[in-house]
Order: C-alpha cells, then sequence, then structure tokens
C-alpha cells in the first residue's frame, strides 16, 4: 500500500478506535484538521463517553459506520493498534497538527498521528499506524516502519531505520546511522549508540538489553538468543 503524506479530506466525519488519553490528543488534532462530527469506538462497555464525544460502539464496528465516516486508530498498544488496523474495511487517514514541522519529501502513512510540536525532517518515510507523539523530532533520510512509536520528547537522529512495532518511550535518544529491529522497547530517556538486532525492552545510557516482552511477537525468544550488554 502506498504511503500519504495526508490530511483531512473533504468529508468531515471521523471515528477513532480507542477512547484513551492519547484518543482525546487525537480528536483536538482531528477538530483542528475540519472534522466536525467525531465519535468513538471502544470495547469498554462502562464508559459512554471520551472528551466530550460520544462512544457509540465496539472497535468491531470500525469501517461498519456507514457512508462519509474516516478511521484512526488511536491505541498505544502497537500489536492491538495492527491488529485493528489491519481489519479496517474503510477509509483510514493520517492526522498532522498544524503545528507540526513536516519537511519536503516526507511520505506518511495512513493511520499514522503526528502531533503538536513534532519535527519530521526531509526525505524521512513513515509507515502506516505509527505514532509521532508531542515534541518528538524524526530527522532526515530515515525509516520508520510500520506501527512504530516515538513517545513524547523523543528524539530520532538522522539516517536511522527502525523496523515494525518499535517503541521509542519518552525522552528517549537514538543516534545517527542505527538501525532497531522490531518489537523493541526502548526505555525512558535511553540512549541507542548501537544497532540492535534482537527483539526485547532495551534502558539506559548507553541502552543496554533488560528483558523479553513477553506479551509481543518476540516472546519466543530463546535464552541463547538473548543479549547480555548492548554497548
Amino acid at each position: 500500500m502506498p504511503l500519504l503524506h495526508s490530511t483531512c479530506g473533504p468529508m468531515r466525519k471521523l471515528a477513532i478506535i480507542g477512547a484513551s488519553g492519547h484518543g482525546k490528543v487525537v480528536a483536538d488534532i482531528a477538530l483542528m484538521r475540519g472534522y466536525m462530527d467525531i465519535v468513538f469506538l471502544d470495547d469498554n462497555p462502562a464508559v459512554s463517553q471520551c472528551a466530550g464525544f460520544p462512544i457509540v460502539g465496539s472497535s468491531s464496528m470500525a469501517g461498519k459506520l456507514g457512508t462519509g465516516f474516516d478511521y484512526i486508530v488511536a491505541i498505544g498498544n502497537p500489536t492491538v493498534r495492527e491488529r485493528i488496523q489491519e481489519n479496517i474495511d474503510g477509509k483510514l487517514v493520517s492526522l498532522i497538527h498544524p503545528n507540526a514541522t513536516i519537511g519536503r519529501r516526507v511520505e506518511i502513512g495512513e493511520g499514522t498521528v503526528v502531533m503538536a510540536g513534532a519535527v519530521v525532517n526531509s526525505d524521512t518515510v513513515i509507515g502506516k499506524g505509527a505514532i509521532v507523539n508531542t515534541c518528538a523530532s524524526v530527522d532526515h533520510d530515515c525509516r520508520i516502519a510500520n506501527y512504530v512509536h516515538v513517545s513524547v520528547g523523543a528524539h530520532v537522529a538522522g539516517t536511522v531505520d527502525i523496523h515494525e512495532r518499535t517503541w521509542l518511550g519518552i525522552g528517549s535518544c537514538v543516534t545517527n546511522n542505527v538501525s532497531i529491529c522490531s518489537d523493541c522497547m526502548v526505555g525512558a530517556g535511553a540512549v541507542v549508540v548501537r544497532d540492535i538486532d534482537v527483539s526485547g525492552t532495551y534502558v539506559g545510557i548507553p541502552a543496554r538489553f533488560s528483558h523479553v516482552n513477553e506479551n509481543w511477537p518476540s516472546a519466543g525468544l530463546t535464552s541463547r538468543q538473548k543479549p547480555t550488554l548492548l554497548e
């Protein structure tokens, strides 16, 4: 599927899947991009609204709300976000905050959100269903794969490859010319200075392997595959 650098099209109805704090921020961006009719879908039957917007059904209704609705998944967990987005039979959109800075020749995939104060510099490609959170930055010539999350205040230097479903924690940094494999969690404030080629959680300065993420697709690693140190 081709990558898109898109904003809200002529349709002004949006369904946000995930009635959470993240969903509230996505709703704010949607309002700024011209959506006038915003609803949420969520699987918690105990809640009826999110940030003043109605919850009209469960996530299973994504793609089934009728003519005119656009869709975006606002769920932090990358595995869940991927599962839901890949099963939506409807128009997925990306949302870019008006106060984000997007450089030339940047490509942004469907279902991706770029939040206030974020910077994405020239010739970077961001896949679908990704999150570039508040005041995060992704520098030139990066490849940010599907369902990656660059958290609040995280910074990615130039010519970095980050693979599917990896999550960079708040305030973390990735130095230039580094590759991070899929299904990694980089802890808050960690600094990645070398390639990461085994999935798991990495923390500290420099980032060091901590543990396997038991509920992620990489959980089947054996102990022989687990690194002890990323120096």
